[in-house]
């Protein structure tokens, strides 16, 4: 499927956003496909390189009824942010899961969104994000408009419980993002600013969940999209859950993934039964 940044990209894409996708490929047949894939679905490939030394990452999915573990075969590229030419500067820029060689990289990004200080980012740590810790990438954190994190990444870069959300949240705000969201793979999340303190429960969908794979690139992708859509932090919540749990009621992470109609149907079907609630 490309992983999260493709994840999310074809999230966007079909809530109705113009949407590129930055990533590094290889000239081999995944990378290939993961191209005409994006394409397929509107996703401006104009932004991927394609490195023909290397090879596309590669993931294995191990699952075991809604349960998963993931095997991840990262590959070496020569990580270079490049830009873009003043004609082309998007509006919101989103950063998610990136490999272990591309600290580097996310340091040209920041001196990047120094320079375009109206481009606003929504930042979602990975694995190797979250061990370089928030010092490291202090920057970004900074820069947010919108701070994503699992639950699991929160405890990692808080040192607090998730029974104690009130202090989650409140940590993860003193790291300078104007709003943070923290998000479970059932599709509930926790949320706060510098005004507000919410939570949502997940959404139940008439189809059971029968893998998780893609329920966290789904929550933050739609988040996002509710945000560039320019909707207020409790509305964009009622947006998130909905996609994770349709993305999570089949196999695969893009499959399930809504188009704008049918998302907005679905939440006009519950109107006032699913509601973000303050904290």
């Amino acid at each position: 499927t490309g992983g999260s940044a493709a994840n999310a990209a074809v999230a966007m894409s079909r809530l109705g956003l113009r949407v590129g996708l930055a990533s590094f490929l290889a000239h081999d047949q995944i990378g290939l496909d993961i191209l005409s894939a994006m394409r397929s679905e509107d996703v401006d490939t104009s932004l991927i390189h394609v490195d023909t030394p290397s090879h596309t990452v590669r993931n294995f999915v191990l699952t075991f009824g809604s349960e998963r573990t993931i095997l991840v075969r990262h590959a070496d590229f020569n990580y270079r942010w490049k830009g873009f030419r003043d004609f082309e500067v998007p509006a919101w820029l989103y950063v998610n899961s990136l490999g272990p060689d591309a600290l580097s990289y996310q340091d040209e990004l920041a001196d990047w969104l120094d320079h375009y200080s109206n481009v606003r980012l929504a930042f979602q740590p990975g694995t190797f994000q979250l061990e370089a810790g928030t010092e490291r990438l202090s920057r970004l954190y900074a820069r947010a408009e919108l701070l994503l994190c699992s639950g699991a990444a929160a405890n990692v870069i808080t040192g607090v419980p998730s029974s104690e959300s009130g202090r989650v949240l409140d940590e993860l705000l003193k790291l300078k993002a104007r709003n943070v969201v923290v998000f479970d793979e059932s599709g509930g999340a926790i949320a706060a600013n510098d005004t507000a303190r919410l939570q949502i429960n997940p959404y139940v969908d008439t189809v059971p969940l029968i893998d998780v794979t893609g329920a966290g690139d789904a929550f933050a992708s739609t988040m996002v999209a509710a945000f560039v859509s320019g909707l207020p932090l409790r509305e964009a919540l009622r947006w998130a859950p909905v996609n994770a749990a349709t993305t999570s009621s089949q196999y695969g992470t893009q499959g399930g993934l809504l188009r704008h109609d049918d998302l907005i149907n679905r939440l006009d079907a519950v109107q006032s039964q699913f509601v973000a609630r303050d904290l």
